[in-house]
């Protein structure tokens, strides 16, 4: 692993414990731009998804497109994608990183290999795990 991308990981993992924190206390935190970061790493890690699962990335490609907290659009994927997820990217990144399920967002999550890919999404190392269950 590069050092970016170690660094990324540790941002990452940083944020997430952090957001178990707030949940458990029951506060809110306010979301920067700096979720940009996590965000990307949760989009460019789908096939590692799979892979962790030891199963076939499937074809096609996804395109995601979030709303950062500061209003900025932020756009991972081709324009032509096969499937899409569309929403905020704080509500992203708490699927990807396993603090919500999906369902429990506002993401819009258009074509099955996105609804395949986000029932299980998983940005971290480790063993595949399954996401929370909903709560909603």
């Amino acid at each position: 692993m590069g050092a970016k991308s170690f660094l990324t990981a540790r941002l990452m993992e940083a944020w997430a414990h952090g957001q178990d924190i707030c949940d458990t206390v029951g506060v809110e935190r306010e979301p920067t731009d700096r979720l940009r970061h996590i965000a990307q790493l949760g989009s460019i890690t789908r096939g590692w998804t799979y892979i962790n699962w030891a199963l076939d990335v499937p074809a096609g490609d996804v395109q995601v497109t979030l709303t950062s907290p500061s209003g900025e659009t932020w756009v991972w994927g081709p324009d032509q994608a096969d499937a899409t997820v569309t929403g905020s990217a704080l509500d992203f990144c708490l699927v990807t990183a396993q603090r919500r399920d999906v369902t429990d967002t506002d993401l819009a999550v258009e074509g099955e290999i996105a609804v395949d890919w986000l029932a299980m999404s998983q940005l971290f190392a480790g063993p595949p795990s399954d996401p929370p269950a909903p709560q909603g």
